[in-house]
């Protein structure tokens, strides 16, 4: 071959193998992942384990498109159009508010969804056995947990006669989770005084009651914005003394007293789990809304023993972390 053909045909090699893996590239499937919060790469790192579990690995297999509101949930219709647009394969999101926001984007892409609140009341779904549509997902169950989280607050602290409960009213969970909390609290032989909180302003409000009335033990509700506010409630708790039980680990991290609920981190393992299913042809109308498979206890130590608590050595032993 003469070296002007050689060279010609080399050059052309050169610019065809790029434009190749470019292609190649190109041709992965992409993931949009859709959360209220700020980037958590803790739960990033779970929703990649999913998706490895169903044979996905990021920039591998798969391209995931990662869209955070930090907490600004009215970005979150703005965001899910975004994704909506670039025709992910399937859209991800964790939290009612995100997942009613990508609905409202498209009637087409697949939706996997992480709901702490009644997916089917919530208008998400159907149906948690058939839910129809281009939506399923996982059911995160926090109002289910009232009872156990006010049965683990009487064990550690068993003279408790009057409890506050802290609610979002403006929360969708909100209605139904004072209806089981009464419940419970009268089965227990319990006082429960109802503390309302709609912003940070209302939450100092609501302690202020608090430090008037002096409850024995603190009952936080679910929802973003109790969710959101955590460290400001983990401050005043310690601040006022009062004996707290939260619905997440998040919480106890940031200096909460305990808390128990699903494992946040598994359920978007869960999530990615199912997204990696629909990658592989499954449709969200055939697979059913399962509830999270994981729930964990976490006790704070040093914030117990700041409080002058001594934890039952059974609580201890059930615990699935105790931060000393």
């Amino acid at each position: 071959m003469k070296r002007r053909k050689f060279i010609t045909l080399l050059s052309g090699a050169a610019v065809a193998w790029p434009l190749a893996v470019r292609a190649q590239q190109a041709a992965l499937p992409v993931v949009g992942f859709l959360g209220a919060s700020a980037p958590d790469t803790g739960r990033a790192r779970a929703f990649h384990l999913g998706l490895k579990e169903t044979g996905y690995v990021e920039g591998d297999s798969v391209t995931i498109l990662y869209r955070w509101a930090e907490n600004h949930v009215d970005r979150l219709p703005e965001l899910a159009a975004d994704l909506a647009r670039r025709r992910v394969a399937v859209l991800a999101s964790f939290g009612n508010a995100p997942a009613l926001a990508a609905k409202a984007a498209t009637t087409t892409v697949p939706i996997v969804f992480g709901a702490g609140e009644d997916p089917v009341r919530s208008g998400l779904v159907a149906s948690l056995a058939r839910p129809g549509g281009n939506l399923t997902g996982i059911s995160i169950l926090s109002v289910e947990l009232v009872t156990k989280r006010l049965e683990l607050l009487r064990e550690l602290v068993p003279a408790a006669a009057k409890v506050a409960v802290l609610v979002d009213p403006a929360a969708p969970v909100t209605e139904t989770m004072l209806r089981e909390v009464e419940t419970a609290a009268r089965s227990m032989g319990l006082r429960a005084q109802i503390l309302n909180a709609r912003s940070s302003g209302e939450i100092d409000a609501a302690f202020a009651t608090l430090a008037r009335e002096r409850p024995d033990a603190l009952f936080v509700g679910s929802g973003f914005l109790l969710n959101s506010r955590r460290v400001q409630l983990v401050h005043l708790a310690t601040l006022h003394k009062v004996p707290a039980i939260y619905s997440s680990r998040e919480s106890v991290e940031a200096g909460g007293l305990m808390s128990y609920g699903p494992s946040l981190t598994d359920a978007h393992r869960q999530i990615g789990g199912y997204a990696g299913r629909i990658l592989k042809g499954a449709k969200p109308a055939d697979l059913p809304v399962v509830q999270a498979s994981k729930f964990e206890l976490v006790i704070n130590l040093q914030t117990a023993k700041m409080l002058g608590l001594t934890v039952p050595p059974s609580l201890l032993a059930t615990a699935d972390e105790v931060i000393e």
